[in-house]
Parts: structure tokens; sequence; C-alpha cells
């Protein structure tokens, strides 16, 4: 796995996130056109049938967001991994309630087609599957039918490959916005929040902790320059002034 020996210095700052963030209540559960709620009976009938059909040797759980850094489930092992065939993007829309609102939607990162990608897998508890499954499956999962279903994937890492569990997006969901651009997406980063915090924090959290961890995406990089200058910008900080 290739690998930086320290984290460098972003141009997105904790400044920029604290200058952003706003309490915003929660709207609660707003179902998007086309989809419903999951209920009890749909988490069991999928954590059932994800657990049937994990490896022999493991259960792990590919994270290339959020999860890297608020995974929420207890695990017992992590690793650096590569998934060739996807790569990251913000290309998950529109989100109303999380970290955006109906005047300033925010768009979440999801696993698309094409290029690479390197995070961390977490290996569930052998004695606590179902649980974590339901917690995992719980915070990934609300609508159905869902725009990022689960997924098996295989994976690389210094120990050799592995199959992993992932959520990966879903090309035909009406929720795939592909086509923003780096600038469109930026505008959206630099403004979007909800009652689980704004979309600069998600940014500046999950480009920090991959930095941390030696991994480099030169799209989020690009990204979090670029959301940096428009908050800036905005606000009328002159950062080469200062």
């Amino acid at each position: 796995m290739p690998r930086f020996s320290k984290p460098r210095s972003l141009t997105l700052t904790a400044d920029h996130v604290a200058r952003l963030a706003r309490t915003i209540p929660d709207p609660g559960f707003q179902p998007l056109p086309g989809m419903v709620q999951m209920t009890k009976d749909d988490y069991n009938e999928i954590a059932a049938e994800l657990i049937a059909q994990a490896p022999k040797d493991g259960l792990w759980v590919f994270a290339y967001g959020s999860l890297i850094w608020n995974p929420d489930f207890d695990f017992t092992d992590k690793k650096i991994a590569r998934a060739r065939g996807w790569h990251r993007a913000f290309c998950l829309g529109w989100d109303y309630r999380f970290r955006g609102n109906r005047d300033q939607p925010g768009v979440m990162l999801a696993l698309d087609r094409g290029g690479s990608c390197t995070g961390v897998i977490f290996r569930l508890p052998d004695d606590a599957l179902e649980a974590n499954m339901h917690r995992l499956l719980r915070r990934e999962m609300s609508m159905r039918p869902t725009a990022f279903p689960p997924r098996w994937i295989p994976v690389e890492t210094e120990g050799g490959r592995l199959t992993v569990l992932t959520f990966a997006m879903n090309r035909k969901s009406g929720r795939y916005i592909g086509d923003l651009s780096d600038e469109q997406t930026a505008d959206v980063l630099a403004t979007a929040c909800g009652f689980r915090g704004s979309m600069v924090e998600y940014l500046w959290n999950t480009v920090t902790h991959l930095e941390e961890l030696g991994i480099h995406d030169r799209y989020l990089w690009r990204l979090q320059e670029l959301t940096a200058k428009r908050i800036d910008a905005a606000q009328g900080v002159d950062r080469a002034a200062g």
C-alpha cells in the first residue's frame, strides 16, 4: 500500500469548520420520492442474508468516508485496504436532513464505478455479528430501495486479498448525481449544513483522518482547497494577508 511518512497541512482548517457551525433542528424522517422508510423486518432480513454470505475467515467492512472516523460499531481489527474498480465521489444526493437542509441540500460521499479507492477495513466481532450488523445497517440505510446497497467486493491489503462488505452507489438510482464538477461540489461543501453538522465538517474530518493514515486522495485534496477558498471569499477573509 502506498503511504506517506506524515500528514500534510490542509488548506481547510478547524477554523473553517467552526465558522460554518450552526444549530439546525432535526426535521425528522422525510422519505424521498419513490422511497419508504426501512422497517425492523427489512433490517432483520438484510442482516441475516449478509451474515449468511460472509466469508468463513471473518466479516470485514470497507470504510471510505465517515465510517473511517466514526464507525459506530464494534470491531476487533482494522487494516488499510485498496478497492480497485471503485473511487470516492460526492455523488449521493440530495441530503435535506443530516448535513443539509431544504434551502442548502448536502451531497454525500459514495463509492462510484471506476478507478481505485484506498480506505480502512474493520473486522466485526465473530461473537457479536448480528448486533453490530444491525448497527451498521441502521446507520447506512434508512430508506428502500436504497441508493447505495450493500455488496461484497475484493480488496487488497498488505496481508493479501480479502472479500469485504461495503456500500456502493447504484447509478440507476434517482439519487445519483455523478455529473457535478469539482467547483459545483465545493459550492455545496462550503455552505450546506444539517442537524448533524455541516458538509465542511464532514469533508475536513474525512481528509484529516485519511492523511493521518497516510492515505492521499487527490480528489478530496482538491475539494478541501476549493472549499476553504470559497468559505474565505464568502466571509471576506484574506488568507494571503494573514
